[in-house]
């Protein structure tokens, strides 16, 4: 098992907190369905060169499972995030987050940008874009009240879904654990989770305005069978001056599970990048002179 130590955050809930490595803070942030072990392949690759920091959201034991729904939710956890860092002396560090952590990680350089080094965004998007904000919010409720009533069926369901298939495909065991892990979750913590924290943050589109002025190095990562991501992160390719964007093929929604050498790669590239002050902002030269750059200004 990981060591963890304890953090407390502003309102008191202890956050179980691993730091591995020497080097550059880099933070980790995970999904719904996951907890701070779900990033040890990446901290195998990157804890010779980095601080590799992880935790464990509010609800996700060892940390604390608050049971009051106030206690939950997308400003929370930015809050939650600038403690484990203030709890660990960092100042700033580089976040990478994966679903609900990489909407955390959006919004931790949205409100804190000087504690944010380089931002990447993995997997991000379920809710966000129009047509799909209600049924997202049904579905996000109905899993809170299945996790409540039986967290087992419930993980089993969830395991199962559109986008985790992929994973069962390429690495059967990994998934079975995966699977077995989000079984032995804390029901009241998972329900609340995705009652007060997916069910009511807000779209990423109703971002694009501040997203629009970021400046901080910013990767954004997807597999391309992930549906409910997909044009969220072409918006946000779209939006952020300094975002890059990485699909990777025949991929769902646990990018790091199912393609970790692919990630870790991507990833390390960056980072690189954006130590060496060379993941600039897009050139505006490619941007508004139609596709090819022939068009008709006669008229």
């Amino acid at each position: 098992m990981t060591a963890t130590t304890l953090v407390t955050a502003p309102d008191g809930t202890r956050l179980a907190v691993a730091a591995e490595g020497s080097g550059p803070p880099l933070l980790f942030l995970h999904e719904v369905a996951g907890d701070l072990h779900d990033w040890q392949a990446q901290v195998e690759h990157f804890a010779g060169r980095y601080t590799c920091v992880r935790y464990n959201a509010r609800g996700y034991p060892p940390s604390d499972v608050p049971s009051d729904p106030a206690r939950y939710g997308q400003d929370t956890a930015v809050r939650d995030a600038v403690a484990v860092l203030d709890g660990l002396g960092i100042d700033a560090a580089h976040v990478v987050g994966l679903s609900m952590g990489g909407f955390c990680a959006v919004h931790l350089l949205l409100d804190h940008p000087g504690r944010c080094l380089s931002t990447t965004v993995v997997g991000a998007g379920y809710g966000s874009a129009p047509h799909q904000r209600a049924g997202f919010a049904d579905e996000a409720r109905n899993a809170a009240r299945l996790f409540r009533e039986d967290v087992r069926a419930a993980a089993d369901a969830y395991r199962n879904g559109p986008t985790r298939l992929q994973f069962k495909l390429k690495d059967p065991a990994g998934w079975q654990a995966f699977g077995e892990r989000l079984a032995g979750r804390d029901p009241l913590g998972m329900s609340l989770t995705f009652s007060e924290v997916l069910a009511r943050r807000p779209s990423l589109y109703d971002l694009r305005d501040r997203l629009a002025a970021v400046t901080t190095p910013m990767l954004l990562v997807v597999g391309d069978e992930d549906d409910g991501c997909l044009d969220v992160n072409l918006m946000l390719k779209r939006t952020v001056p300094g975002a890059g964007l990485s699909v990777l093929p025949r991929t769902g929604h646990t990018v790091n599970h199912e393609e970790p050498a692919v990630f870790n790669a991507v990833l390390d590239a960056f980072l690189d990048e954006a130590a060496a002050g060379r993941w600039a902002p897009r050139d505006p030269g490619t941007l508004g002179r139609g596709l090819v750059g022939m068009t008709d200004h006669r008229n």
